[in-house]
């Protein structure tokens, strides 16, 4: 429901209207209403009023989750509905430290790194410094008088504790417990029960967010927003849920957190408490510490637009996936960091998958999600998957957009041609951030894309932009592997004679010489086949294997028969990659089923051309040169090493040349 205006009267309407109905009336024909008291008992019934109207339009409103604005009110009405809006959430960091003890008079066999502060941030980290803790202890050996605390989680904020005891009052103990701390991360919360404050024993209670295969005896608690964005725990009432009796001692800790605003931090200084097994404080022997990762994944609390999307998605599941809809709501709530996600089902699959699910995530920080945190997920959508249904999480297939812009500009208008460029990449960077890219099933509007150019500075006439579309293929090395590159777009055949697919170099067992694949078109042009070639410096390309694998260029699919590759030119983050790119038929460019559409600004060019027509430097226009919107650039893409080290004759007729076959033993 949208938001619903019952009345547009203000304050001046209402008193005119009443000011009318007033003269209609025989007694006030002639009555100066300005000029008398009677004006001030007009303005307060008008206020009054208008109070009135305004607060019938808010409760009206304030009723529907869509309509909702306060926030108190759309957290109740998702509650209603079973939803519960994700907390803030700690940045998270890892370091690795190491605790010298050959110098300890008492030979420790374990040291312990207590739980609560372990680091502060920097001072040179801006202007705040931020804490960093640990929800637990960490214990590791001392071996041959080293103790290594390797890749510690540590989490941004303060570490906490609550403690209540429950009521002895009849006729039965409250079940209600509200967490008087804001800004608590609620994963990090940990509640033991013990009978009573006195008691050296403890029960560990877990958290639950739903009542299937809860029982009587079931040890859970569940968590829900309140007042000011606070927590309540609620626990069960002997039906859902284990029942507390009276004078148990419930202990609550967790961490409260600055959410995003800690994100980034890369230094930190030792400020923890290490005992060691005789319950010793070790103040001496440790090590400056490294950091493995900066801080990564703090975040707000769950937004109220975020609430008002998603609960009412949760409530249509009944926390059961079916439909790809029903995982799409389910897994940002299972997995927060979740920035956007793909799913599909295997049967739209050539040939088919029946009884799999694929899902594909992009997270917040990250290119990937980690294998670890995948198996997590595919065991807690086991919960809400249908029986005989199997989910399978696959890494991020981006789908990158090339820009070559040509922007045409009237120097009479712009001096400098630097600003104006300055302006123009701004712009390019605005929309690659927006929310039209970044995300599956996205568009890149090659028309819009042009107004956002020519519409960066008065002075800009026109642009020519050229794309291309690039996957970046993650070899496995050193195995003999077949491999298939989906772009989900048709390719622009320019030369029917090759080179109009093009890639960065790698290297194949057998093979001295790095090596670079392309096509050469059949004559239907809609198929082609693949082949190898190695640059030389005077005489060009040279093929080295024809018909190792095909292209579709309809379909904008290319497969690779079995090879064996032992390394690759680039690199991305330690990771080989081979990048494949190609010219798209259409310059409209569509990321489909589970390709993340990006626009890759850092190999984009933007030239500025001077327009000598617009400026009247060149009235009769024969200086000026049209050019295509397609391309097919290079015929492979080098890195500056290999540029600097080949001097390529670039051309678009270039023929397969002598074949130079390989060792047996290379395919």
């Amino acid at each position: 429901m949208a938001l619903v205006n019952f009345t547009d009267l203000d304050f001046d309407q209402i008193k005119t209207s009443l000011t009318d109905y007033l003269r209609e009336n025989s007694d006030f024909t002639d009555y100066d209403f300005e000029g008398s008291n009677l004006s001030n008992i007009i303005d307060v019934l008008a206020y009054n009023t208008y109070i009135s109207s305004y607060n019938a339009n808010m409760i009206s409103n304030e009723v529907f989750i869509d309509s909702a604005t306060l926030r108190e009110n759309v957290v109740a009405l998702a509650r209603n509905i079973g939803y519960t809006p994700r907390s803030r959430t700690a940045a998270k960091a890892i370091i690795s430290f190491f605790v010298d003890t050959t110098g300890f008079t008492t030979k420790p066999v374990t040291l312990t790194l207590k739980k609560g502060i372990v680091t502060t941030s920097a001072s040179v980290f801006g202007s705040e410094s931020y804490s960093f803790c640990i929800p637990s202890d960490v214990t590791v050996p001392v071996v041959d008088g080293i103790a290594t605390f390797s890749n510690v989680t540590i989490y941004e904020g303060s570490y906490l504790t609550s403690n209540f005891t429950v009521s002895s009052e009849t006729p039965a103990p409250p079940s209600r417990y509200t967490l008087e701390n804001p800004n608590i991360d609620t994963s990090t919360l940990e509640v033991t029960i013990r009978d009573t404050e006195s008691s050296t024993s403890s029960k560990k209670y877990v958290f639950s967010d739903t009542l299937i295969e809860v029982t009587s005896s079931s040890r859970v608690y569940f968590i829900q927003e309140v007042e000011d964005q606070r927590y309540e725990l609620i626990f069960g009432d002997g039906v859902f849920g284990e029942k507390l009796k009276s004078l148990n001692y419930i202990e609550v800790s967790y961490i409260t957190s600055n959410g995003e605003a800690a994100n980034g931090v890369s230094s930190f200084s030792f400020n923890g408490r290490i005992v060691d097994n005789n319950n010793n404080l070790v103040s001496t022997g440790i090590s400056l510490l490294s950091t493995v990762n900066e801080s990564i994944g703090g975040k707000e609390i769950e937004s109220v637009d975020s609430v008002k999307r998603f609960a009412p998605k949760i409530y249509s599941t009944y926390n059961r996936a079916v439909t790809a809809g029903d995982y799409e709501a389910l897994i940002p709530k299972i997995y927060p960091e979740t920035e956007s996600v793909s799913v599909f089902g295997g049967e739209e699959l050539s040939p088919p998958q029946y009884g799999k699910v694929f899902i594909t995530i992009k997270p917040f920080y990250g290119p990937y999600v980690p294998d670890s945190i995948k198996n997590n997920l595919n065991t807690l959508l086991r919960k809400y998957s249908v029986a005989g249904i199997v989910t399978e999480i696959q890494d991020l297939k981006y789908l990158f957009i090339e820009v070559d812009v040509n922007a045409y500009y009237n120097p009479s208008l712009a001096s400098d041609a630097n600003a104006v460029k300055t302006v123009v990449m701004d712009n390019i960077n605005k929309y690659a951030d927006s929310t039209e890219m970044n995300k599956y099933g996205a568009k890149f509007k090659y028309s819009k894309f042009q107004g956002i150019i020519d519409n960066s500075n008065q002075s800009i006439t026109s642009n020519i932009t050229k794309i291309e579309i690039r996957r970046d293929m993650q070899p496995r090395l050193g195995q003999r592997v077949e491999y298939e590159l989906c772009f989900g777009n048709p390719f622009y055949i320019k030369n029917n004679n090759g080179y109009n697919v093009k890639s960065s170099g790698f290297n194949v067992f057998g093979v001295a010489d790095t090596l670079y694949m392309s096509d050469k078109p059949n004559a239907n042009r809609r198929t082609g086949k693949l082949f190898l070639f190695k640059l030389q410096s005077k005489s060009g390309p040279v093929v080295v294997s024809n018909n190792v694998g095909t292209i579709d260029y309809e379909k904008g699919e290319i497969m690779l028969d079995a090879v064996n590759i032992t390394g690759t030119s680039k690199k991305v983050q330690d990771v080989s990659i081979i990048e494949v790119s190609a010219c798209p038929e259409s310059n409209d460019v569509i990321g489909l089923q589970d390709l993340y559409l990006q626009l890759d600004n850092s190999n984009s060019t933007v030239d500025m051309v001077s327009d000598v027509i617009s400026s009247g430097a060149n009235t009769a226009g024969n200086l000026y040169t049209a050019t295509s919107s397609y391309t097919s650039g290079d015929i492979a893409r080098l890195t500056e090493a290999e540029s600097l080290n080949t001097n390529l004759v670039q051309s678009d007729t270039y023929v397969l040349g002598t074949t130079t076959n390989p060792s047996s033993s290379t395919y």
